[in-house]
């Protein structure tokens, strides 16, 4: 049976110790971080990290981050830390970045997928840090959801998927951010995004740092080998089908979208939509956030994505956004979660 540990308001001690025994003696748990919530395991146990993987259905070659909560806990889990990666860790540790590095010896190919690079990100969100350091382990986590469906941002999203399926489920509310970790990678004098996120291309060239991010939304097929989570498999999906439109001119996005319901007429059409458009369509609509707030659809996307599904449509249809700043991000994510159905006008 799994255990909800609520540190909604304060973290309690005694819990604290729960936690910790789950983690040392092979178990895994639910925690939040600034980002989404993960599931987590010590690195050091291959029959938790085994757990992981069967409590998601995660296929064994999509691997895992490393969490850590203090620089020492990195030099477990990396062989070098280039001049590169070091100023990104400097200026944007802890929070929502996650750098590839070397792996060291003590980084099961489990958690890498037989990659000889390992993710590894510092969470800002202090329930995260608190856990990590009390157990005194660096922490590897997937995000918490079966694979393939949207990421858990808060524990109503969580609880029915995972309960009874990890040991505990730690309620921190629902998450800051509401989007998976930037994963870097950095090859030769280029930082490298492998996945978008919160920490944007502009925060890295702010930095002094050359930058690459062309590749962020193409498809990975089924041989190919990737170096971080989110890239490869459909991922972020509700089961119904998903089409994305956008366009940076307001009326024809709403003109191609009630053409959609239109043609689908006679199925069941989900609209997720900005605040402002929410009145514009002839079929329900699921709302994400203002067109003007990319920070709150940032945080509102993966539940609106669930909560679209659970009205059982034939069709969801999903407004984009401009590709500024975490805007990227939420595109990234909703090109996924559409199957790469996706209209630009």
């Amino acid at each position: 049976m799994t255990e909800l540990i609520d540190f909604k308001k304060n973290i309690n001690q005694e819990d604290l110790k729960k936690i910790k025994d789950i983690i040392l003696n092979d178990g895994i748990i639910v925690f939040p971080t600034e980002t989404v919530y993960g599931i987590g395991a010590s690195i050091y146990s291959a029959k938790a990290i085994e757990k992981i993987f069967k409590a998601k259905g995660r296929p064994n070659d999509n691997p895992l981050i490393v969490h850590i909560s203090d620089m020492k806990m990195l030099k477990c889990i990396t062989t070098n830390v280039d001049i590169i990666s070091k100023k990104l860790i400097d200026n944007l540790w802890p929070g929502p970045l996650t750098v590839i590095l070397p792996k060291s010896k003590n980084i099961s190919n489990y958690i890498t997928a037989n990659l000889d690079t390992v993710g590894v990100r510092m969470p800002s969100n202090p329930i995260a840090l608190k856990i990590i350091e009390t157990c005194n382990v660096p922490i590897a986590a997937p995000s918490a959801n079966i694979s393939g469906k949207p990421s858990g941002t808060n524990i109503e999203d969580i609880y029915s998927e995972l309960n009874s399926k990890v040991d505990a489920i730690i309620d921190g509310s629902s998450t800051d951010i509401g989007l998976e970790s930037t994963v870097v990678k950095v090859v030769g004098d280029i930082v490298h995004i492998l996945r978008p996120g919160k920490i944007t291309k502009e925060d890295i060239l702010e930095l002094g740092l050359k930058v690459c991010d062309k590749n962020i939304n193409q498809k990975i097929n089924k041989q190919e080998k990737v170096m971080s989570p989110g890239m490869k498999y459909r991922h972020y999906a509700p089961e119904a089908k998903t089409i994305l439109v956008y366009s940076n001119d307001n009326e024809k996005m709403l003109t191609k979208i009630s053409q959609l319901i239109e043609e689908n007429k006679n199925d069941k059409v989900i609209v997720i939509s900005s605040k402002e458009n929410k009145d514009k369509y002839s079929s329900e609509t699921v709302v994400m956030g203002s067109i003007n707030n990319l920070s709150e659809i940032s945080k509102n996307i993966f539940s609106c994505l669930r909560m679209a599904d659970k009205l059982s449509p034939d069709l969801i249809l999903i407004e984009g956004v401009t590709s500024l700043g975490i805007g990227t991000a939420i595109m990234n994510r909703l090109i996924k979660a559409s199957s790469h159905n996706y209209i630009e006008l």
